[in-house]
């Protein structure tokens, strides 16, 4: 990671750009580097991939904004130890092939092979051909709990599903497409002449060659319609906020006949009243009573298992630590469990009666001030510090 190149730096823009002016410098850098003009040279294939991973980045506001504060090591934790994936942090694939289908005139040629997804699982079939629906993306809210515990969660989506009336081939039934008069059944068109032709994907049929004349009615000769579909949500024990669960074949349909995408589920874990968490590890603020802290004695402590007792040693002060182990959050690969750190912080008692008043007032009579060491360094640092003062006046 040390070894990167700042993005804003590949990109050639400022760190104030714009996300229009970050597109802007992208759609320049994929032209000149883009594989497909550059047969063969693995300099230029890399560094497509270098700008286009500082694209991906720069473009996601919340990504920028961990670069921006962290650098390359600020998207370690998101991205993994391996650095980072085109096929699985790309998720803003279909803005890249935007781009790339305006500069190239229909797909992104070895985009697709370069980064994978959906698109790239769609490359090898001829337009028109049966497609891979795409991947979809849910965000969801979870209680801390539901983290603790696992939890099963019923989730309704609007998701594009195979025509049942055409089999997803577009065209009324008992009937069949036609040869595109544009192309010539062909799906490309060649433009320009002599020495220099350019040759595209047919603006008509979209490259498939081939074109419905009687669209189905109940899909208009898309293939698929939209339906509200219901999918269980197994979650698992120990996720975090960002963790993504992979559900194959509950995205969108697919296109004449093809497999359906993938549904991706972001979490996103509720804050704990009693809790911090720090991946597995947990952190809680406890109230001790006063007298115990004085005293000693025991206490109970909230797990995430139930409550346990933990012991207060005489005399135990302000902000001391303990370590519970194996009291934290599961981890969510099965393998063991984070730890709970129990701060301490004193309980004073409030409303006292008149007999509690008259005991403390005789307490306060009889300590010493060498019991209060904490109280008797304030005041000595307090005391070399207006000793400084008068030699600098």
């Amino acid at each position: 990671m040390a070894s990167k190149r700042d993005y804003y730096e590949l990109l050639g823009v400022e760190r104030s750009a714009t996300a229009e002016e970050l597109k802007k410098a992208y759609r320049k850098l994929a032209m000149k580097y883009h594989p497909d003009r550059n047969q063969g040279d693995k300099q230029a294939e890399d560094m497509f991939k270098d700008v286009s991973e500082a694209y991906e980045v720069l473009s996601d506001p919340q990504k920028r904004r961990k670069y921006d504060q962290y650098g390359h090591d600020g998207l370690k934790s998101q991205f993994g130890p391996g650095g980072f994936d085109f096929g699985r942090d790309f998720t803003h694939g279909a803005d890249l092939q935007d781009i790339l289908g305006s500069i190239f005139g229909g797909g992104g040629g070895l985009f697709d092979g370069l980064f994978g997804g959906g698109g790239g699982r769609r490359s090898s079939a001829r337009a028109g051909g049966p497609q891979q629906g795409a991947d979809l993306r849910f965000d969801i809210e979870i209680d801390f709990e539901e983290a603790a515990y696992g939890s099963e969660r019923d989730i309704t989506l609007p998701i594009s599903v195979q025509c049942e009336t055409c089999h997803g081939s577009g065209d009324k039934p008992g009937t069949r497409k036609e040869s595109c008069r544009h192309c010539g059944g062909h799906g490309f068109v060649i433009s320009g002449n002599g020495f220099f032709q350019v040759r595209q994907g047919c603006p008509v049929c979209g490259g498939a060659g081939m074109m419905s004349q009687n669209p189905c009615k109940d899909c208009d000769g898309s293939g698929r319609v939209k339906k509200q579909k219901r999918i269980t949500l197994k979650i698992p024990k120990g996720v975090d906020t960002g963790s993504r669960l992979r559900m194959t074949g509950k995205g969108e349909g697919g296109i004449k006949g093809g497999p359906a995408g993938d549904l991706y589920v972001v979490l996103h874990v509720k804050n704990h009243p009693l809790f911090e968490r720090r991946e597995e590890d947990l952190f809680c603020q406890l109230p001790v009573p006063v007298e115990v802290l004085m005293l000693g004695g025991s206490v109970e402590v909230p797990t995430i298992d139930g409550l346990a007792r933990l012991k207060i040693d005489a005399g135990t002060e302000t902000g001391k630590a303990y370590r519970l182990r194996g009291k934290g959050m599961p981890r969510v690969d099965g393998y063991g469990r984070g730890d709970l750190h129990v701060h301490i912080v004193p309980e004073i008692p409030k409303k006292l009666n008149s007999k509690q008043k008259k005991l403390m007032t005789e307490f306060q009579s009889v300590v010493e001030e060498k019991q209060y060491p904490l109280t008797k360094r304030v005041h000595e640092e307090a005391e070399k510090m207006y000793a400084r003062k008068g030699k600098v006046s």
